[in-house]
């Protein structure tokens, strides 16, 4: 059973393309996943799918230097991709490879969070435009919601109108993007893609010379695009060798010819009323979204420096700016050339539990917060993470402490009114929130006050390890809380909320366990 084809869920990092080894026989499912990785967590992520096992291909060169095996340069099952915020990585392609990938990958720390994706690329829907926008429109898909640009919609668009759109590119369910759509139909298949309503042969890259031998050797293959679908070459197919390039057309071929059975005779006004219309026509390919907390970096951190010299909270530093990414690669770079560590003698980072945020206690935190951010003085968005995928802002306010040891306090100042949930206690306009974080800890208090200075309560959140990024405070909420109330009253609440989410298959039983034993901690702590 072949793979998608595309990563379609995230940026392919810089220098990183390449193909695969021996195609399956069409409808067969790979006994071994052919995986092609992308984006800053590359070397990690291949260490651990070839030790699973996996076969790796489209390896950049940096990756054939550092690790001692075989990348063919053929087709891919299935796409590992790190996301456009680096927070974590796509996963997408053959849906049995996709389930092989997850399974392996989810074990790398216990924050690491996944979620089915609903819009996996290639995926076809009937949809309706829900809005239209200066760019393009909001499409209803069912479950979700996508943006169809204008420059890639067929006709004029108005709210209420039908359309059928395919699925370019996915966007993970913490970030605030819809899934980019198209109204072109498009088969992939890794090596090549076959797009429907188009004659000819097209390369997808920048070696022009390459690019002119590709498509003449299309003409000497056994295998022939179906009537009325055009060819469309990826760079990787330049340096794939005949029988694979064979292989691949013939794989497109057979999804071209599912795509138009699925959505022929469908035309997505057909119907009429929207309730009445199909939402997913056809999902050539399966999608997971993968969640790397700070404990699961430092572990991805172990497996990069196995291969190749590693700073300290290599992944937590690139996980947060370009600059801090940019920033490591030259450390790196200048650790290795002064011979200072290799793979085997870098300093190791501490991956065991604490909750008092001193895991990984080699991590530089005043060194990368100096340079990077936050530090007194920034402003900074909370950004919480709910164990369903989505993350919302609890707002931005004003780095009023910062400590070397990872500490940071942000002040916010509130507006409207109502009651804080949980405390039960009158909000105005005007209150004030002082929230103190701690790198690494698994939980943070806030405690509000009235324009006055009147205590209006304490609120603890239980939480995946925090993380301080230079722009926002990161984590994944676990429901589970401890309020303390302005006469002294402790409690603890949601743990019912935090019950379901694991019988939801949203939070990780390991990670429960450690959730309710840090409330039970806080609950004692703040009722002495």
């Amino acid at each position: 059973m072949g793979g998608d084809g595309s990563s379609g869920n995230g940026e392919a990092a810089a220098g990183e393309e390449d193909g695969a080894s021996d195609e399956s026989p069409a409808g067969e499912a790979p006994t071994t996943p052919r995986v092609r990785v992308r984006g800053i967590y590359t070397t990690a992520v291949t260490r651990h799918l070839l030790d699973a096992g996996a076969e790796v291909v489209q390896a950049s060169e940096p990756i054939r230097e550092r690790f001692d095996a075989d990348f063919g340069d053929g087709a891919h099952d299935v796409t590992v991709a790190t996301t456009g915020d680096r927070q974590g990585v796509g996963v997408d392609g053959d849906p049995d490879a996709v389930a092989a990938v997850d399974a392996e990958l989810r074990g790398i720390g216990r924050d690491t969070f996944a979620w089915d994706d609903p819009t996996p690329p290639g995926a076809v829907f009937a949809a309706t435009v829900s809005e239209t926008l200066g760019s393009g429109a909001v499409c209803d898909l069912g479950e979700s919601e996508g943006f169809l640009p204008y420059r890639d919609a067929e006709d004029h668009l108005e709210a209420g109108d039908a359309v059928r759109v395919q699925v370019r590119e996915s966007a993970p369910p913490w970030i605030d993007r819809r899934a980019r759509l198209g109204t072109e139909i498009r088969a992939d298949a890794g090596l090549a893609t076959l797009v429907r309503d188009r004659d000819g042969v097209t390369v997808d890259t920048r070696d022009d010379a390459a690019g002119r031998e590709l498509a003449g050797m299309t003409d000497l293959l056994s295998v022939d695009a179906p009537d009325g679908w055009g060819i469309e070459w990826s760079h990787a197919a330049t340096r794939a060798e005949m029988s694979a390039l064979e292989a691949a057309l013939d794989r497109a071929a057979g999804r071209a010819e599912d795509l138009a059975a699925a959505v022929d005779g469908t035309d997505a006004d057909e119907t009429e009323s929207p309730s009445e219309r199909p939402t997913a026509l056809a999902t050539p390919a399966a999608g997971r979204w993968l969640w790397f907390g700070r404990e699961s970096r430092f572990a991805l951190d172990g497996a990069r420096r196995a291969v190749t010299t590693t700073m300290p909270g290599h992944h937590r530093t690139k996980a947060a700016s370009d600059s801090a990414s940019a920033g490591v690669d030259l450390a790196e770079a200048l650790w290795a050339a002064e011979g200072a560590a290799g793979p085997a003698g870098g300093v190791a980072d501490d991956a065991a539990e604490s909750d008092d945020g001193s895991d990984g206690p080699d991590f530089p935190f005043d060194v990368v917060t100096r340079q990077f951010g936050p530090v007194a003085g920034d402003t900074v968005e909370i950004r919480h993470g709910k164990p369903d995928g989505r993350a919302f802002s609890l707002g931005s306010g004003e780095v009023t402490d910062w400590g070397a040891d990872g500490s940071l306090d942000v002040t916010r100042t509130l507006s409207g009114s109502g009651t804080y949930d949980g405390l039960g206690t009158r909000r105005e306009a005007g209150d004030t929130a002082l929230t103190k974080f701690r790198e690494g800890r698994w939980w943070y208090p806030t405690v509000y006050r009235s324009a006055e200075g009147e205590h209006r309560g304490t609120y603890v959140n239980v939480c995946t390890p925090v993380e301080c990024f230079p722009d926002e405070i990161r984590y994944v909420d676990l429901h589970v809380d401890v309020v303390k109330r302005p006469d002294g009253t402790v409690e603890r609440v949601d743990d019912d909320e935090l019950d379901a989410a694991v019988e939801e298959g949203n939070v990780p039983e390991a990670v429960a366990e450690k959730a309710r034993a840090v409330a039970a901690s806080l609950e004692r702590a703040l009722s002495e």
